[in-house]
């Protein structure tokens, strides 16, 4: 996706240019950057706002001012904090604004019309393809971080962690950006995703090393070598049961990738296959931690303990008080009870 255009609002307290005070355009110009405009070129940016804001409350988005003010941020290329210093916006931005928001009000998640999704400290390129990060997740990520630079992480330099399930790359590049001299693999099987991800690690420029692959099926040499050794496995898998199929928002059930979304039956398919290759991965001690539904707070640890490979098995909500993610530290057997 091509970047936003420039700057195309007119600022609250500047003086325009006048003809004779500085270069004035060729008569007739239609340049939707001319500092000299007819007002009826020129449309109140609060009144659009508003009306966009309708627009999107009647179509179901959740948020519909911000989402209104995040898509004029992005079409006039300034901070969403400074659309208030804007009184106007050109004819032709404000076209391309009603063309966005009509595609919102469609239900196209926002982050693919900007092309950009905020995770952490972090600005990922997303799109169609590839699943869109969560805010929830980013206390997953806080979690893990906090436990890896605690007084047990402190004693082991430069951890060595493994995303699986890693989509877009946002766990894995948090990881990278936030523990300097750890060494990150990220492990994804669609090939659209792995797109996707790799665009991310070159645009970041963090040391993430990107694996195409199943972990359901045989892993690759390049991460069976790692058994054993891993201090971190961390996982975002698909969770959703089946069930919930024709009751997730449009932006999820439309737009969201399918295999990135449903995890059987019960929603543990998944989050089961990444339990044994972590076991499979792991040093002894090292730590295990999975996102999973809200509905998976018993079930999630109850997973783990019944596989009988680890330890201080706890689950764990979210800032908005949601069971969220369960986590747990390899043990010493080698084997899955029967």
């Amino acid at each position: 996706m091509t970047g936003p255009p420039a700057a195309q609002g007119r600022s609250r307290g500047t003086e325009q240019e006048q003809p004779g005070r500085g270069a004035s355009p060729h008569p007739g110009s239609t340049d939707p950057l001319s500092p000299v405009r007819h007002a009826a070129d020129l449309t109140p940016l609060g009144a659009w706002l508003a009306a966009a804001t309708d627009r999107l409350r009647a179509a179901g988005v959740a948020s519909p001012r911000a989402d209104a003010e995040q898509l004029a941020a992005f079409v006039l290329a300034v901070p969403r904090g400074r659309l208030a210093l804007l009184d106007d916006v050109t004819a032709a931005a404000a076209r391309r604004l009603d063309e966005l928001v009509a595609r919102r009000a469609q239900r196209v998640p926002l982050q693919h019309l900007t092309g950009v999704a905020g995770f952490r400290h972090l600005d990922l390129t997303v799109g169609p393809g590839v699943f869109i990060p969560r805010p929830e997740t980013e206390s997953v990520v806080e979690w893990a971080l906090t436990e890896l630079t605690g007084s047990a992480g402190a004693r082991r330099p430069g951890p060595l962690c493994v995303d699986l399930c890693a989509g877009s790359g946002a766990i894995a590049l948090s990881l990278a950006a936030e523990l300097p001299g750890a060494t990150v693999h990220a492990v994804e099987v669609d090939p659209a995703a792995v797109v996707w991800l790799r665009r991310n690690i070159a645009g970041t420029g963090l040391p993430v090393t990107a694996h195409a692959a199943d972990i359901a099926a045989a892993l690759p040499e390049s991460l069976t070598r790692l058994a054993g050794t891993v201090d971190l496995i961390i996982s975002n898998p698909p969770y959703l049961p089946d069930a919930d199929r024709h009751t997730v928002e449009p932006e999820v059930g439309e737009h969201d990738p399918a295999r990135a979304l449903w995890g059987g039956p019960d929603g543990l398919d998944v989050v089961r296959t990444v339990v044994g290759v972590a076991a499979r991965l792991l040093r002894p001690g090292g730590l295990l931690v999975i996102e999973h539904a809200d509905g998976h707070g018993v079930s999630a640890p109850e997973l783990l303990r019944a596989d009988g490979r680890w330890s201080h098995v706890a689950d764990y909500r979210d800032l908005a008080g949601r069971d969220r993610f369960v986590a747990g530290r390899r043990g010493a057997s080698r084997e899955p009870r029967s």
